[in-house]
């Protein structure tokens, strides 16, 4: 199930690149086949175990399983399943829909909504499994298993990633939609994963994870030739064009480890409303600060090269300029372009708190999970 998902993180970075640089010249793509291959391959797994558990138990397995309409497989392996069919569901509606609308405008397209759901529902599928054998495992050793869902944590948050590229742009991220979206998206995944590890600093290996997944697929594709084949060409790339740097997740990732450890095990509604304001505090702080200054560096001229990528992410179809080195987007009734007011951080923080509640709900159901 790690590689299925392995598959599935590589297919669509690798999709999203080739769209930008090759144009949809076809369904048959090998990013394409990536994608589906992990989705098949989910599929197959989750279906070989419900068969086994069903028919040919073998001693645990009735305790690690839980039962559907009579058939039993563990929880992870139904969840995938269900993405699984979601995926393969979307396939023929995608392809549908590029010949009667041509290429994408936004990420989000309908038959890619559906894609999103299956891909998302295996990757919760696969960590529910490997979180399952790690807690299992507890009784051998405490933090046996462990690597295993770093890992997949990893894949996780880069799937969650690229599905808010239209958002996250380095030139929209001082912007208050930006921070938004991230205090959306990351706090609930950071520490339900921090509770849920382990071993010793689960959130930030698994930001680190998704980090260097994220670059080395950014750096593998930027090696091969590409030419677009659609028009029009405003920007003739010679290479498959890169993905933007990963957002510095490590470093929030670091804050919620600290604060978690020495929040240690805390009961009541109370406490935990309390944990939650100051887990979303330190997400925000930690974060904003980091991603706004790393923006301007990715802006410079110092971020243009092979490591950083800065001026190896624009496709064929963006027209050269100076925009491509500006922020963009909101522009307050006072201060400057992108400026942050008061009450905006404050929405933000409150988000990014109601996302930590949010977690730690989750993340200590997850410390508990076992088929």
């Amino acid at each position: 199930m790690a590689t299925a998902l392995t598959s599935i993180a590589i297919g669509i970075t690798w999709d999203i690149s080739w769209h930008q640089t090759i144009g949809r010249d076809t369904f048959w793509t090998p990013a394409h086949m990536a994608i589906y291959l992990g989705g098949v391959l989910a599929g197959f797994v989750g279906g070989w175990l419900a068969l086994r558990c069903t028919f040919f138990p073998r001693p645990g397995d009735r305790e690690g399983s839980v039962s559907v309409l009579g058939a039993r497989a563990p929880l992870g392996a139904w969840v995938a399943m269900w993405g699984a069919l979601a995926m393969i569901t979307s396939a023929p509606f995608d392809d549908w829909w590029h010949n009667a609308y041509g290429l994408d405008v936004k990420i989000i397209s309908p038959p890619h909504a559906v894609l999103g759901l299956g891909m998302f529902a295996i990757s919760v599928g696969a960590m529910l499994l490997v979180l399952a054998r790690q807690n299992r495992l507890q009784d051998v050793a405490p933090t046996k298993g462990s690597g295993l869902f770093v890992y997949t944590g990893g894949a996780f948050l880069l799937m969650s990633s690229v599905f808010l590229l239209e958002y996250i742009w380095p030139n929209q991220q001082h912007t208050a939609r930006f921070f938004v979206v991230c205090a959306l998206t990351y706090p609930a995944r950071l520490v339900a994963l921090s509770c849920a590890g382990r071993i010793s600093w689960p959130a930030t290996r698994i930001a680190a994870i998704y980090m260097g997944f994220f670059c080395v697929i950014n750096w593998i594709l930027g090696l091969f030739p590409a030419t677009p084949l659609l028009a029009p060409i405003f920007n003739p790339v010679t290479h498959m064009v890169a993905l933007p740097f990963p957002l510095l997740l490590i470093f929030p990732a670091i804050a919620i480890d600290l604060v978690l450890r020495r929040a240690g095990d805390m009961a009541g509604g109370l406490r935990l409303i309390g944990l939650s304001m100051v887990l979303g505090a330190a997400f925000f702080a930690v974060f904003g600060v980091m991603q706004w200054y790393f923006a301007e560096f990715l802006l410079s001229p110092y971020a243009q090269n092979w490591f950083f990528m800065s001026d190896r992410i624009w496709g064929y179809s963006s027209r050269p300029g100076e925009w491509r080195m500006e922020f963009w987007g909101d522009r307050p009734r006072s201060g400057p372009p992108g400026a942050l007011s008061l009450g905006a951080m404050v929405f933000i923080w409150v988000i990014a708190s109601a996302g930590s509640a949010v977690g730690l709900f989750f993340g200590r159901w997850m410390r508990k999970v076992r088929r």
